[in-house]
């Protein structure tokens, strides 16, 4: 079973920037695809961002484009996603999801069978 585990989450201020972190029990994490993806309060959970295996390509949702980047380091093993300019409305927890051995990454829930438990992001104004 592959562990997926988010970090980074935190309570800032708008305009603050956050980097939140997605790593795995998998040494072959550079072979997955990974996506996150956020659940605002009484909100649905949306795609944010992903990147698919060997960092071919990457996606974001179109709102948010701009002020996200996400990246993979070989080194540690990790995901992150770099969020610049925080708003209230980027309140939510957030969620890094990941896939195996897929050529490329989809910013539909469906498409990932491993998820962490979430990171909670507070943004006051």
């Amino acid at each position: 079973q592959v562990q997926v585990v988010e970090s980074g989450g935190g309570s800032v201020q708008a305009g603050d920037s956050l980097r939140l972190s997605c790593a795995t029990s998998e040494n072959t994490f550079g072979r997955y695809a990974v996506a996150w993806f956020r659940q605002a309060p009484g909100k649905e959970r949306e795609g944010v961002a992903c990147i698919s295996s060997t960092d071919v390509s990457s996606y974001y949702t179109d709102s948010l484009k701009g002020r996200f980047t996400i990246s993979r380091d070989y080194a540690t093993n990790r995901v992150h996603l770099q969020i610049n300019s925080l708003k209230p409305e980027d309140t939510a927890v957030y969620y890094c999801a990941a896939e195996g051995f897929t050529a490329y990454c989809s910013l539909v829930a469906t498409s990932y069978h491993h998820w962490g438990q979430g990171t909670e992001v507070t943004v006051s104004s």
